[in-house]
């Protein structure tokens, strides 16, 4: 079953095109991670899923459903957008107190006792949200999205401002939702290495529109060329052996490390980068193909310059 689903969706704001005709699928239970640089159209997306904006052409559905123009729909979706929008006057219980009964839980004490201990904010339950730090209020956020037990989840960036600790804590539990409950999950991230742990799909979004979709093994087996691994003996400069490699015009992209050599081949033969590499004094120790990161796709599709992606 789709539970969103949106059909050549566009959106333009006066002559700028935001969104221009994507489309999607997500499924029940998946956990789903839409990607791109900042400004490629990634929160409009989730707004036009809200029924917060109206669609310019194409439409969007949820659970079968127009968003903007379905008010019970929107109670069974939760959103945590970049900024949370918590009210820094309140204490973080009668916040999530008060989310609670706009969703109409009648009893909503025993969950919002089990959301903040769950999050690490039982002891700082009678503070006002104005004195926490960024982190906690992301948790507390995370929280109030939970709280009334959506069937649908978006969240922008969950882990920004977060520690390790936290950004553990965020992936346990919308791995547990999604497992457990069934809850799908749609997330806009910068931080590659969560959205390899945590999803299902990706989708990577450019200037408007989805230039690439599928599962992260899909996509790198999909886009570009093989990398390989290049061993140099010890006293070799990687570094220095790279640009050799890069002005001879046998590599698209490299990096290097201790005496190591990361290469993307550029219409060449492995066999070919070896025998420069010897011919200009970088003895080789070692060739291993290797699998592309999710970095490295990412920026094979949406390029490097600009981009504001966090490949931790």
């Amino acid at each position: 079953m789709h539970v969103i689903e949106a059909d050549h969706l566009t959106k333009q704001f006066g002559s700028n095109t935001v969104l221009d005709a994507i489309s999607l699928q997500v499924s029940a239970g998946e956990v789903f991670g839409y990607l791109g640089p900042n400004g490629a159209g990634k929160t409009t997306t989730v707004r036009l899923c809200l029924g917060l904006l109206q669609p310019t052409s194409g439409q969007v559905w949820i659970f079968g459903g127009d968003p903007g123009q379905n008010l019970p729909l929107r109670a069974r979706l939760g959103v945590l957008l970049e900024n949370s929008g918590l009210d820094e006057r309140m204490t973080a219980r009668d916040c999530l107190n008060y989310h609670a009964r706009l969703y109409g839980m009648t009893d909503p004490g025993s969950r919002i006792d089990y959301l903040l201990d769950f999050v690490g904010l039982w002891d700082r339950r009678a503070d006002r949200v104005g004195s926490f730090s960024t982190g906690m209020k992301r948790k507390l956020g995370i929280a109030r999205a939970i709280c009334h037990e959506p069937e649908v989840l978006f969240l922008d960036e969950p882990s920004a401002g977060l520690d390790p600790e936290g950004q553990k804590m965020i992936r346990e539990l919308l791995l547990e939702l999604a497992a457990a409950k069934r809850m799908t999950v749609f997330i806009n991230s910068h931080n590659l290495s969560e959205v390899q742990r945590l999803c299902s799909r990706i989708a990577i979004l450019n200037h408007g529109t989805i230039r690439a979709m599928g599962t992260i093994e899909e996509l790198r087996q999909r886009e570009g060329r093989p990398m390989l691994e290049i061993g140099l003996d010890p006293g070799s400069d990687a570094h220095e052996a790279g640009l050799e490699l890069a002005a001879a015009g046998l590599v698209k992209h490299w990096e290097a490390g201790d005496h190591q050599l990361r290469a993307e081949l550029n219409g060449h033969k492995s066999s070919d980068l070896v025998a420069l590499l010897v011919q200009r004094g970088f003895p080789v120790a070692e060739v291993t193909n290797s699998a592309r990161t999710l970095e490295e796709v990412y920026l094979s599709i949406v390029g490097e310059g600009g981009t504001q992606c966090d490949p931790q």
